[in-house]
């Protein structure tokens, strides 16, 4: 007795979802001849960072402090190092939610004293139901493309016997690049300063792609003459 027909396919499913998340990165810099003080600097700038970003509520899901780096700046005088100021840096990544306050956000945050934005990057999230959707529309193409076989032998699809999800990617559509945009320095006995211009951002579509290979029985094939 012969074993059953099997058909072999790959099904593929690619998908353009609008994102979820907007990520900035912000960093913040003082200096100063002595360390302490460049120190304090930081720490000062930085919490009012932290404050301006709190201030934008639940749109902001979340926010991660990056390490603090103090650095020594050195000026080599006759061959010898002599270190004359102090560079301290910090950071934060900000992931945002509601896409209404980014353009505010990122022109508030580029206003301020020393303090560099880079992005948006535009991402999905961790659990995002464009996964799964793109998971099931492999599946389906597999199916479609297992009777089309059977059908062109004469035959019917009869079963499923394996099932193997290959990958799943995501990846971002990102023309041009993220923003960087880098603070002026507040100039002294300014008469008085403009409000920040507004900027708007076009969210990035995002590519879903997803692969199944699957194992199908098919009826025996019929053979016309």
């Amino acid at each position: 007795m012969s074993s059953q027909p099997t058909i072999t396919v790959r099904g593929e499913a690619t998908l353009e979802v609008d994102p979820e998340l907007a990520v900035v990165q912000v960093s913040v810099t003082a200096r100063d001849r002595g360390r302490q003080r460049a120190l304090d600097l930081l720490a000062r700038r930085n919490e009012q960072i932290l404050t301006l970003i709190r201030a934008h509520g639940a749109a902001v899901e979340r926010l991660d402090s990056s390490p603090v780096q103090v650095s020594p700046e050195v000026k080599d005088a006759k061959g010898r190092e002599r270190v004359i100021g102090y560079v301290a840096r910090a950071g934060v990544t900000v992931t945002v939610g509601d896409f209404s306050i980014l353009g505010d956000l990122v022109m508030k945050l580029a206003d301020q004293e020393m303090v560099t934005v880079t992005g948006p990057w535009w991402q999905l999230r961790v659990d995002s139901a464009a996964y799964r959707q793109a998971r099931v529309a492999a599946a389906q193409d597999a199916m479609l493309r297992a009777r089309e076989y059977a059908a062109a032998f004469g035959g019917r699809v009869s079963g499923l016997l394996e099932v193997a999800d290959q990958h799943l990617l995501t990846t971002a559509r990102e023309p041009g690049g993220p923003t960087f945009l880098r603070a002026r320095a507040a100039a002294a006995g300014m008469a008085g300063e403009e409000a920040p211009a507004e900027f708007d951002f076009e969210p990035a579509r995002q590519t879903v792609s997803a692969q199944v290979e699957a194992r199908f029985t098919m009826t025996a094939p019929e053979f016309s003459d």
